[in-house]
């Protein structure tokens, strides 16, 4: 067998395999339809599942806050995780109501993959930075988009990266109904609103049901996870053990009663009510708390002001040993040649390239390239897994 010779199944245990299976999976609008055919192995939405697997950010999940920063933890919850709980929930709604449960979990696998080092905290003060000198937003479900869809120019599908733009976990809806969208200069059209008047993405509808079960699902998966992570983190709070057991377990019990055989996805009364409030209860004593805001204040906020303008400063001073050179644009150039793109910093802004690279840090990387570049940076304090004990004595 030659190196790069892809094997194919017979033709006779294709049709056996089709057969059985009764595929009917239809075809995805790609900006490229010449490239990622489907097929029987390799359905459209599972090439969108594996291009996103193997995407050269993926990885980094796994070293991203998701609401804890500077803890010492290793059950306190990553991004990585997260992702996962949400195609996990995502998977279960969609297999009842028997959607396509591929598209879901490749919606689901990328809607975070473009968030910052350190959530929503991270995002907020990169948009600060970027915003001074573009006057456009840098918000995550649209950076995403831009990691697939530009930066690497991956040629994943439309309804994918519809649903991912469209995901905005952080607005909660009692009835999700998918809103079609016409091709890519629509969508195009979406994302570049988004940039330039952050109202906008409270506008955004995902075009399938999938998309849209997947932005419920999102909110689903961290509501009780975040109370079980400030547990962890020593934050004492009204919950027990059980609570985000049964929180999964009957928002989707609730939705699909709701949704089935519906054109929409929608839970009741009384659960959105629920979702509502425990979103609330969850912004007062755990996200504004102030052992969660505190560092983000004192120390991250200068630190990524400082970092922006430091790298900008390399950048439109074309120093080729810089850092941003050598373990950013250097990266995305040699992995670039393999999707046909052109040059990465040709076809970009010197403050697209800065936002583009503190966006993709791990928080590890992140503090290790302040210390690097920024001795006078502020240092972070972190929690070890034993201060808590010492505490406590």
């Amino acid at each position: 067998m030659a190196k790069n010779d892809y094997l194919k199944l017979s033709d006779e245990l294709s049709q056996r395999i089709e057969y059985e299976l009764k595929l009917t999976e239809g075809k995805a609008l790609r900006r490229n339809s010449d490239r990622d055919k489907a097929s029987l192995w390799r359905p459209c939405y599972v090439r969108d599942i594996e291009k996103i697997m193997h995407h050269p950010f993926y990885n980094r999940y796994t070293d991203k806050t998701q609401v804890f920063s500077f803890y010492k933890e290793d059950d306190i919850t990553r991004r990585a995780l997260h992702v996962q709980l949400v195609s996990r929930i995502a998977r279960n709604i969609g297999r009842m109501l028997n959607l396509n449960l591929d598209l879901i979990e490749a919606i689901a696998l990328g809607h975070d993959i473009g968030h910052t080092p350190f959530g929503h905290a991270g995002e907020s003060l990169l948009n600060d930075s970027y915003y001074a000198h573009t006057k456009r937003y840098f918000n995550h479900n649209v950076h995403s988009v831009r990691v697939l869809d530009k930066i690497f120019n991956l040629n994943i599908s439309l309804d994918t990266l519809d649903g991912i733009l469209c995901h905005n976990g952080e607005l909660e809806l009692k009835k999700y109904s998918p809103k079609p969208i016409s091709g890519f200069e629509e969508f195009d059209k979406k994302v570049e609103s988004c940039y330039k008047d952050r109202a906008n993405i409270k506008k955004l509808i995902p075009s399938t049901l999938e998309g849209c079960v997947v932005r419920v699902s999102d909110i689903i998966a961290y509501v009780g996870k975040d109370r079980q992570d400030a547990q962890r983190a020593g934050m004492e709070l009204e919950c027990d053990g059980s609570y985000n057991s049964y929180t999964i377990n009957n928002f989707i019990v609730n939705i699909v009663e709701n949704s089935y055989k519906k054109p929409y996805i929608k839970m009741d009364d009384d659960y959105f009510e629920l979702l509502k409030n425990a979103k609330s209860d969850n912004m007062k004593t755990i996200y504004l708390s102030q052992s969660v805001s505190e560092q983000y204040d004192k120390c991250l906020k200068p630190m990524f002001k400082m970092l922006y303008e430091k790298l900008r400063e390399d950048l439109i001073k074309e120093d080729k040993e810089s850092i941003i050179y050598k373990h950013h644009i250097d990266y995305i150039n040699t992995r670039r040649g393999y999707y046909g793109a052109g040059s990465y910093i040709e076809e970009n802004s010197p403050d697209d390239i800065v936002a583009d690279y503190i966006a993709s840090m791990t928080d590890d990387y992140f503090i290790d390239l302040c210390e690097y570049l920024l001795p006078d940076a502020p240092k972070v304090k972190y929690t070890g897994y034993f201060d808590r004990l010492e505490r406590n004595k």
